[in-house]
């Protein structure tokens, strides 16, 4: 067999080389693409679930702060109706503040747009020292109440403890249940809250 020319040689480097570089090195580098394709889609995929958990963190954040507020207003204008409470609340206040109780009626409630009110005419006897730390109590006093129609006058037979008589009515309110946020307002109110003798 002769000798071939170097370039001949050369020539059939070169086709063994390309044909490895085709059938090892070429499938490789489009491994390579697909993996750095799945890579960077990936990434994406962690950079928006970062994103979405951000979102979902401070919107969590606000859940509870939302939370923590209908806590604190629940704790004001509560949902269930405590009649019982309400009633024990008053003459405790009373009691402490060295006044008589001699009428207390809770009236029927009246529903609003999502709440219902509590009008309870209430007569007292006592001084005026002691009705104005009653009235100091009421103020102080977690659960809202609005005085309204308060009047006031002195008592025939006195005596240190018992000088005058107070009338007025302590109005609550309640929170609707969520079925009786579909009936209608059964009364109109006649005046807005804020015009009211607002004790709190």
């Amino acid at each position: 067999m002769k000798s071939q020319p170097w370039y001949v040689y050369a020539l059939v480097g070169i086709l063994l080389v390309g044909l490895v570089y085709l059938g090892y090195f070429k499938r490789r580098e489009t491994e390579l693409k697909n993996l750095r394709a799945e890579r960077a889609k990936i990434e994406g995929e962690v950079t928006n679930l970062k994103s979405k958990k951000r979102q979902l963190d401070k919107i969590e954040g606000e859940l509870v702060g939302l939370n923590k507020a209908l806590t604190e207003l629940e704790v004001i204008i509560p949902r269930r109706k405590e009649h019982g409470e309400i009633l024990r609340n008053i003459q405790q206040m009373a009691s402490e503040s060295q006044l008589e109780v001699i009428h207390f009626t809770p009236e029927k409630e009246i529903n609003r747009d999502f709440y219902s009110e509590q009008p309870i005419p209430i007569e007292i006897v006592g001084n005026y020292h002691n009705l104005g730390l009653f009235f100091d109590r009421v103020l102080h006093f977690p659960r809202i109440f609005n005085i309204d129609g308060f009047s006031i006058k002195t008592l025939p037979n006195q005596s240190e403890e018992f000088t005058i008589s107070a009338l007025f009515t302590a109005k609550t309110y309640f929170f609707l249940e969520e079925s009786q946020l579909k009936k209608p307002a059964s009364v109109k109110p006649n005046k807005p809250l804020k015009e009211e003798n607002e004790i709190r």
